[in-house]
């Protein structure tokens, strides 16, 4: 007897077809006395279509945030009624609740909204009618009761979240790769799929770019302890364990993986003043818009006038607002230019092992050295190493980049 989370994706449920197979998964794979909770996010490409029913009216929808959360909560509405039917359908009592009714409250961020509590009392009352409980990923609501999104992706914090607030058993996260991989094997043909990852490490390779997680939900699991399985939805085969301390051999590897984000512009304010409190005139304006900034660099444009240039990097789908922010402060600032580059990316190594381990950035300049490929701005962590390249050398980069710290046998 167990209290399991099950979290299943977009793809996972694209089709009504879909939506009854993984049902029809779920109770055969149910032990008598098991406890079964569900997270689902909406069907496929509905969150995109939603987004460009919106742009029908405004092209920067966005403006209207809590509008957008107001419409982009509905596609998992869709998704948890279509699979609570199927479940009674298939003769197991079964209950559909919107992130607001699971107990899961968030901050009034619209659009990129955080969990601050979850109190999960209705779950439990429904768990103990027998039901299965099938709950609205990607979604809470603030203290006046307005829907709040988290961000893309976020029906894995959604999932994390609650297994941890129940103080569930296991926390199984559905997709349509069959576990954590050394880099992205839709690009690496013989990228290596991991048995088990840290926290720790699988915390960078998500925030660098790995899209199999959400970076929250990873935090989400550490700060519960909760073990999460990344598996396929379209085989019974294991995925990977994401936990606090590896259990087997796979530790052995200095470098866990290659992650790469495409999604980043950068950002160049050139020829600001070399005084205390810039860069955080600058950065501050940035977050109090919820805005998250990377790889920052400064260098010294001209020693004799004082004056430096900053550089950063920000997701490609806050540039439009970031720009407009960063022209205000460079105004009052008398910068000399601000400078956008839309057309780069982000390759990065992540890895525990390359503590005590001298040589490993070495080796990643000299991978892409050799495969004609300019640095453009360098980042580092204790256990990642970040370099920002032209997007069209991506897919170069990061084959360079694995086949250097995992050759083939």
């Amino acid at each position: 007897m167990a209290l399991i989370v099950k979290k299943f994706g977009g793809s996972s449920v694209g089709s009504t077809e879909k939506i009854m197979a993984v049902a029809k998964r779920v109770l055969d794979e149910k032990k008598p006395g098991d406890q079964i909770v569900m997270v689902v996010s909406a069907m496929g490409d509905t969150t995109d279509n939603l987004i460009n029913l919106a742009q029908g009216i405004d092209k920067d929808p966005y403006r209207y945030m809590r509008e957008m959360d107001m419409l982009l909560t509905t596609g998992e509405q869709v998704s948890i009624a279509l699979l609570t039917m199927a479940f009674n359908k298939l003769g197991h009592k079964a209950i559909s609740l919107t992130g607001s009714l699971a107990g899961m409250h968030t901050n009034s961020v619209h659009t990129k909204g955080k969990l601050t509590d979850i109190q999960p009392k209705r779950v439990h009352e429904e768990l103990a009618k027998g039901n299965i409980v099938v709950v609205a990923g990607f979604q809470g609501c603030d203290d006046v009761g307005d829907p709040v999104t988290l961000g893309r992706g976020g029906s894995d914090t959604s999932a994390v979240a609650l297994a941890g607030a129940l103080k569930a058993d296991s926390c199984e996260i559905f997709t349509d790769v069959d576990g954590v991989y050394s880099a992205d094997p839709r690009i690496v043909k013989n990228a290596r799929k991991m048995k088990e990852i840290t926290y720790y490490e699988m915390l960078e390779m998500a925030r660098l770019g790995a899209g199999v997680m959400q970076p929250r939900s990873v935090e989400m699991g550490k700060f519960f302890n909760i073990p999460i399985h990344v598996r396929s939805t379209f085989t019974t085969k294991p995925g990977t364990m994401i936990r606090e301390d590896y259990t087997m051999e796979d530790e052995n590897f200095v470098i866990r993986g290659v992650a790469h984000d495409a999604k980043v512009a950068k950002i160049a304010v050139l020829g600001v003043p070399n005084n205390p409190g810039i860069a955080h005139s600058i950065f501050s304006a940035l977050a109090n818009a919820n805005i998250d900034v990377d790889m920052i660099v400064q260098s010294i444009r001209n020693i004799e006038k004082n004056v430096t240039d900053m550089v950063f990097t920000v997701a490609s789908g806050d540039l439009p607002q970031a720009k407009k922010i960063v022209d205000k402060v460079a105004d009052k600032l008398n910068a000399i230019a601000v400078l956008i580059e839309e057309d780069v990316a982000k390759v990065s190594i992540v890895g525990a092992g390359m503590l005590g381990n001298p040589g490993i950035a070495a080796r990643m300049f000299g991978a892409l050295s050799k495969a004609g490929i300019n640095i453009d701005v360098i980042s580092t962590s204790e256990i990642s190493i970040s370099c920002l390249i032209k997007d069209a050398q991506i897919t170069e980069a990061v084959n360079a980049i694995h086949a250097e710290f995992f050759p083939e046998k």
